[in-house]
């Protein structure tokens, strides 16, 4: 039986505030790995957020689900060029971003592309912010600070059946 989750310690070294070398321990979440049923491959992702440390952070996340981060962009208007050039199964997009908000480059995105699976991740979770999102396109919502459990479910969710729970030793499920 495959445990979709898992926890594991990660040893790791940084340098302090003071500049120190110091070794860290974490407890991570070890999550079964999501790949496209149509062909086994990793889930491809791009991330949207006009903060580099989010996008960092969901990436992180992602890679821990087993995706692939297809692409990269900080705003909504290079979201949209990013979808095109990188053909991603699933867009993580901030609402509040420069230049285009989230919400009207997902509705931009899905109407040239009808299939495109875009989850909203922000700290802004207004209902009027969540309810526009869904009805111009987004599939989903997951709130600031991401929790990388509910992310996991959530994109489960979104894939449905495009998507496989890799077992233990990497194979479908």
């Amino acid at each position: 039986m495959v445990r979709p989750q898992e926890r594991r310690r990660v040893r790791f070294h940084r340098r302090n505030h003071a500049g120190m070398s110091e070794f860290r321990e974490v407890i991570m979440e070890q999550f079964a790995p999501v790949k496209r049923a149509k062909d086994g491959q990793p889930v491809r992702y791009l991330v949207v957020d006009d903060s580099v440390f989010a996008r960092k952070n969901l990436a992180r996340i992602i890679e821990s689900f087993g995706g692939q981060l297809a692409g990269e962009a900080g705003d909504g208007a290079t979201a949209i060029t990013e979808y095109e050039r990188s053909q991603p199964d699933i867009v993580l997009m901030d609402i509040t971003m420069p230049q285009m908000e989230g919400i009207e480059a997902a509705e931009k995105i899905v109407r040239q592309h009808p299939e495109a699976r875009i989850v909203m991740v922000s700290s802004v979770g207004y209902q009027e912010n969540i309810v526009a999102a869904l009805q111009r396109g987004a599939r989903h919502f997951v709130q600031k600070p991401v929790k990388p459990e509910v992310l996991y479910e959530v994109i489960k969710y979104v894939l449905g059946e495009d998507a496989v729970v890799a077992n233990a030793t990497g194979a479908g499920a």
